[in-house]
């Protein structure tokens, strides 16, 4: 399973890259917003950073609705790096624009996913990766991890190769519950990721290793 990292954060990405376990990043306007990146030529830029840090995939988000619009803004962001992804909403306009894309080879996200049905659309379209998105499910009382295991059988019984990218991910148990149930690909918060670093019992062995060392100095 690949590791993504949710962020438009540079020192958070360059912070993941030297773990050695990255291999993409997604984005989107909120966390664009978030690091006070406004203006074409600041995201352009930006992009470009970003994608000199990763090895990966760098998913960039349209921000237009419409079919032309989404057409033309996925047209610039390609120029920016080979390793841009075009991140598309789940609607309409969308699933038109993925066809196409598609089409010309470009590679595209499909995001704000919540259902199997709008999964297997999205595949249908030939998206290379489509994001479903489990906390904000978990928030309205909904197990959002069943959703992966639904897309996983649906893309098993036709062998579809549209990339699972479980998004919206809160937590270590989300990543490993994802593992579990074959997601291609999670997209997480640094935090996350650190988490999977930590238990108690490696903590105790670690200090009781380091007290019985000093006895032999």
């Amino acid at each position: 399973m690949k590791f993504f990292i949710d962020t438009a954060n540079l020192d958070q990405i360059k912070q993941a890259h030297d773990l050695g376990v990255l291999d993409g990043v997604t984005t989107n306007p909120s966390l664009m917003a978030k690091e006070g990146i406004k203006g074409p030529k600041a995201i352009t830029a930006h992009y470009k950073a970003i994608c000199d840090v990763v090895d990966g995939d760098v998913s960039a988000e349209v921000i237009s609705t419409d079919y032309e619009g989404i057409i033309r803004e996925a047209e610039e962001l390609i120029k920016i790096d080979p390793k841009i992804v075009v991140k598309v909403p789940m609607i309409y306009d969308g699933v038109k624009a993925i066809k196409y894309l598609s089409s010309k080879g470009i590679k595209t996200n499909c995001t704000l996913v919540f259902s199997a049905g709008q999964a297997l659309l999205a595949a249908k379209a030939g998206a290379t990766y489509v994001s479903p998105f489990l906390g904000r499910l978990d928030d309205i009382s909904t197990e959002g991890i069943n959703l992966i295991a639904e897309i996983r059988q649906i893309y098993d019984n036709y062998g579809i190769t549209t990339q699972i990218l479980a998004a919206s991910i809160r937590n270590a148990m989300h990543i490993v519950n994802c593992a579990k149930l074959g997601a291609d690909v999670v997209t997480s918060p640094l935090d996350s990721i650190l988490s999977l670093l930590k238990h108690p019992l490696t903590d105790s062995g670690l200090a009781k290793f380091l007290e019985d060392a000093k006895k032999f100095v």
